[in-house]
């Protein structure tokens, strides 16, 4: 058997899935790890070098760890003393729950690659590629046939500066739970990389595959970075197959992943699928189990997972394909019509928006979008991007071109989330002109019509006057914040402009303050005079409802917040220690005003 370093050793069990079978056992004297089948039968592995025992069920496990032990008293072992390694990294990320077996030099590198990548590089490179993952499919999936004559597919794997083992195992996945008669091609696309293990050693790798399959693998490189959007884009445009599924790099492709989306896509053409993701955690590379859910996204155009509609919890079948009113980036479609749909957006930067753009876009003009129980994918989940430290530059930019071209009366609902004026935000969004066009050449549908029809969950924010920091005269530099969380107290404090000071004041008088949700479901923090003190409150609206709390407020830019109810207005003074403090009290007249007004009351 092959052997395994001793930073393998887990003293624990690991439950998985629904049977909860215990996968592995591994003991205080372990040397090496195994990963055993998953079976139901009760299998032990033993190593040539040590004591790890691996078991693939849990029948009878304790009568064999009891006979161990009571072996061991016949035969006693003379057990090493474990030297104890001093902990280098201990607030890293990396080894919370990993690395306790390393060496310090081991501890050094894999911290090393692990800022560089920003997962288990070091670990990765030291399983196997072909390493077994769990069938995390609901269990209706593996009874479901498929027919034998399919469209075939090409797979685009983007990255930038990937761990070279991740994406060989990406690519050894792909080949060996691919059929080979529906593989047309493997595409990478590298967008200018600087690693160079991604040069000569890769050129190695694919070369070794070729010898088991003539030009499966096809590589494209870029000549100076262009982000996500463009590296998918090269990608399609050389793919060949009838379908192409775009995949990032760091992933593994469950068994039968591709089958049931090309069924799909051969039988509706225009609907655009996504496979349903398991994490893999990137310290110790184990796989956790996400369940069926749809994609969406909030007003920031940030990515999030949110409910099917109620129709498909009725079925009662969780192998059934669901509507979903976005994706997460990963996407298979039919290769012509996603051409004819406008592909992607090309002038997206770097990163964020785009699968955004794409979804609406699909839902409007034609197309569908799909989320695909029965097939599935793991993907590692970085502790960081390293080739973009801060996300929200790029994002933000992007988000603003998706409005300009698809939110319509809407599209102001992304300044609001980022907190920017809705004139003069002061940022490039692009020439939009060619996807104006696109727009209109296609006769797509109102945005209105995707609120209505597709995601009625998201809240269209339409009754809202004015928001950002709320800032009063009396001192120019202090802005209301919501204040230590947990707690129920707004505060007075420093202007800095992030979330814990954005306010948003409504036309039925509700004031939020540290951030607006967006969608109906949600619940925001209310501003309320408790009647009984001097200081305001802060409660979930939902709750000072209930609780008849006084959270109607008047106000107009330039002058006071008074209260509806107690007449008493919100104010600043100085408090007993010398520093400002924010109260409710009888009217002074104190003025206020909102960073962002959308109009006046």
């Amino acid at each position: 058997m092959e052997k395994f370093s001793p930073f393998f050793c887990r003293r624990t069990c690991w439950s998985l899935n629904q049977k909860d079978t215990i996968r592995q056992i591994c003991e205080e004297s372990v040397l090496c790890l195994f990963y055993a089948a998953f079976t139901h039968e009760c299998t032990t592995a033993k190593a040539n070098t040590g004591d790890c025992y691996i078991y693939s069920s849990g029948i009878n496990l304790m009568n064999k760890l009891e006979k161990r032990e009571q072996d061991a008293e016949v035969k006693p072992e003379v057990k090493k003393e474990r030297k104890v390694v001093r902990k280098l990294y201990p607030n890293s990320a990396l080894f919370s729950k990993w690395g306790d077996e390393l060496s310090e030099e081991e501890q050094k590198e894999a911290e090393g690659l692990f800022q560089r990548y920003g997962y288990n590089a070091f670990l990765s490179d030291r399983l196997p590629l072909n390493r077994e993952i769990p069938d995390t499919r609901p269990p209706r999936c593996a009874e479901k046939k498929y027919p034998e004559v399919l469209p075939t597919v090409s797979v685009v794997l983007i990255y930038l500066d990937e761990a070279l083992s991740v994406i060989k195992r990406a690519i050894r996945s792909i080949i060996d739970k691919t059929p080979q008669r529906l593989l047309q091609e493997i595409i990478l696309v590298d967008d200018h990389s600087s690693n160079e293990d991604l040069m000569e050693k890769l050129d190695e790798y694919v070369n070794s595959i070729h010898e088991e399959r003539t030009d499966l693998v096809k590589r494209v490189r870029h000549s100076q970075q262009l982000g996500l959007t463009q590296a998918r884009l090269s990608g399609w445009k050389m793919a060949v197959g009838d379908v192409v599924a775009i995949l990032d790099a760091h992933i593994e492709v469950h068994v039968q992943w591709a089958e049931p989306l090309l069924a799909r896509i051969k039988e509706d053409r225009t609907v655009i699928l996504t496979p349903v993701f398991d994490k893999v955690s990137f310290d110790d590379l184990t796989l956790n189990p996400y369940i069926p859910a749809a994609d969406a996204f909030d007003w920031a155009l940030w990515c999030m997972y949110e409910s099917f509609r109620p129709e498909w919890y009725a079925r009662k079948d969780d192998s059934q394909p669901g509507k979903s009113p976005s994706i997460m980036g990963i996407l298979v479609a039919d290769r012509k019509f996603f051409g004819e749909i406008g592909s992607l957006d090309g002038g997206m930067k770097i990163y964020g928006g785009e699968n955004v753009e794409l979804s609406i876009r699909v839902w409007l003009c034609g197309g569908s979008i799909e989320v695909i129980p029965c097939s599935k994918i793991a993907h590692i989940e970085r502790a960081s991007k390293p080739y973009l430290p801060d996300l929200s530059v790029m994002m933000k930019r992007n988000a603003l071109r998706v409005a300009e071209v698809w939110l319509d009366e809407y599209k102001h609902n992304v300044n609001v989330a980022w907190n920017l004026p809705i004139e003069n935000h002061g940022i490039d969004i692009g020439d939009v002109s060619e996807r104006k066009k696109l727009r209109e050449r296609l006769k797509c549908k109102p945005f209105q019509w995707y609120l209505d029809n597709v995601y009625p969950m998201l809240d269209p924010l339409d009754n809202l006057l004015g928001y950002g920091a709320l800032i009063n005269d009396l001192n120019l530099d202090l802005c209301v914040d919501q204040g230590p969380v947990p707690g129920n107290t707004p505060i007075i404090y420093s202007c800095h402009f992030y979330q814990p000071q954005h306010c948003f004041y409504r036309t039925d008088g509700q004031l939020y303050i540290g951030g607006i949700k967006s969608h109906k479901y949600n619940n925001n923090r209310c501003l309320v005079d408790l009647a009984t003190g001097v200081y305001p409150g802060l409660y979930d609206c939902k709750t000072a409802q209930q609780k008849k709390f006084a959270m109607l407020w008047d106000f107009k830019q330039g002058g006071p917040i008074q209260n509806r109810e107690t007449k008493r207005c919100l104010e600043i003074g100085i408090g007993e220690d010398g520093y400002y403090k924010l109260f409710v009290q009888k009217c002074s007249g104190q003025k206020w005003k909102i960073q962002n007004l959308i109009k006046n009351n």
